[in-house]
């Protein structure tokens, strides 16, 4: 066993089968899981990556808890749990707060964290809760500047936990099967009912106050309080959604944000506001490896509407708009149309068009323009949801049925046009016919019917 960090006054290491009083639901549970990062190489190593570590074969990770540290300020707060990674002479340290079920994090007891690590010369805070942020490092709290500059600041939901667990055996990524029987358990542990380990299920109250003030015409002010927190319900609930189909395709799955926003939730959040409040609505995009592209998803506020689409370039071996789209409409065969529309993208600055999946297949030719031929195609699922977009559950449960359908009856049929190998001509089938004789009387030849 390394030595123990210096700072650690006391501290036990993290017990697959933690011997804790019956209401230490969240000791239990944080201890279980820092055993599992400790002992299972590949999960500690795939959850680490999100803090930019990388873990050689090498390097050692230490995790403990029920720790007391040297310097801990008010006493008021003491973090769960420590992480320390040691690689070669370098070392680093996390302290961990962890929440379970209905239990959530707050702004006093997170930046009390970051202050204690800064004390102690740790480098990073970990909390751990049902909230569920875009990003590890996104925050679901809105803490102050001063206070995220005392050390690094990292997220994760369970939610997350439990589908990067799943993905590894899912893909059978575990090589040592002890380390897979114990990774499994782990795994049943959490989707245990006792656990707490919950989903984003409810949109927030400001969702139905945005919503009203959009169709009653009224201005929608970015930097209002509700606008915001509608804002961080839905990176929570994209967070959410992105899980579900990691879950659902056993591959990593991420959102795409904007490499500006990335370790600026600020900004982010700023950006989003702003959008609402100009477009009234919220968007997402969603990165599934392999796919033709990503996968756009948009909460449309004014037409109560939610809508997935994906684009893919036209065929350039075809020549006309018709035989192009032939070409896309021979990849959805098998899709159910309710719902599902094709808009056409020309050259230049004409207008695009749109139509339904049912028309198209019924009459191609209607889509055609004389003159011009379509470059992409974007096929774009339209969900109206009436009443049911200002019903905060009820929104969640369509949206999270919206776009894994969609992708399964498009976007897993979705193929990007390949150019052709080229063939050898007949003529040229023998290698003499392109000897050095045969390429000189070729030339002759040209000279020939060049006079």
């Amino acid at each position: 066993m390394s030595d123990r960090p210096a700072f650690l006054i006391q501290g036990e290491r993290a017990r697959l089968f933690p011997v804790l009083a019956e209401n230490s639901k969240e000791g239990r549970t944080l201890s279980i899981l820092l055993s599992c990062m400790e002992n299972v190489q590949e999960f500690g190593r795939s959850m680490l990556a999100d803090f930019g570590l990388r873990i050689g074969t090498r390097a050692k990770i230490e995790t403990y808890t029920e720790v007391v540290l040297k310097n801990s300020g008010s006493k008021k707060f003491r973090p769960d749990g420590l992480i320390v990674v040691r690689s070669g002479s370098k070392t680093w340290h996390a302290l961990v707060e962890a929440k379970v079920g209905k239990n959530e994090l707050s702004n006093e007891q997170v930046e009390s964290y970051l202050e204690i690590a800064k004390m102690n010369g740790v480098d990073a805070v970990l909390t751990i809760s049902n909230q569920f942020a875009p990003l590890p490092s996104h925050h679901p709290l809105d803490l102050s500047f001063q206070s995220l500059r005392k050390a690094q600041l990292f997220h994760w939901s369970w939610k997350y936990v439990l589908t990067i667990a799943t993905l590894l055996l899912k893909r059978d990524e575990v090589s040592d099967d002890d380390q897979r029987v114990i990774l499994n358990e782990m795994v049943r542990f959490l989707t245990h009912p006792s656990a707490g380990v919950k989903s984003f299920d409810q949109m927030p109250s400001q969702w139905t106050a945005v919503l009203e003030s959009v169709h009653a015409g009224g201005e929608v002010s970015p930097k209002s309080s509700d606008v915001q927190d509608v804002i961080g319900a839905w990176h929570q609930e994209i967070r959410d959604l992105c899980l579900v189909l990691c879950r659902q395709l056993n591959e990593n799955v991420d959102i795409r944000v904007p490499r500006a926003h990335v370790n600026d939730p600020i900004a982010r959040l700023k950006s989003d506001a702003e959008n609402l409040a100009k477009t009234h609505k919220l968007y997402a995009d969603f990165v599934v490896p392999n796919a033709v592209s990503q996968v756009s998803v948009a909460a449309d506020f004014g037409k109560k509407s939610i809508y997935a689409s994906m684009r893919v370039a036209a065929p350039g071996d075809r020549k006309s708009t018709k035989a192009r789209l032939n070409w896309l409409l021979r990849q959805l065969k098998e899709s159910v149309p309710d719902n599902i529309h094709i808009k056409l993208i020309w050259p230049g600055r004409g207008q695009n068009t749109l139509f339904s999946l049912v028309d198209l297949r019924e009459d191609p030719g209607m889509a055609e323009l004389q003159g011009k031929v379509a470059t992409s195609f974007e096929v774009i699922y339209a969900k109206d949801l009436a009443a049911r977009f200002g019903q905060r559950k009820t929104f969640i449960v369509e949206l999270e049925r919206a776009v894994p359908a969609f992708y399964e009856q498009v976007g897993q049929n979705l193929r990007n046009w390949q150019a052709p190998a080229p063939k050898i001509s007949d003529d040229k089938a023998e290698p003499k016919s392109v000897n050095t004789d045969s390429l000189s009387a070729d030339a002759e030849r040209f000279v020939e019917e060049a006079d």
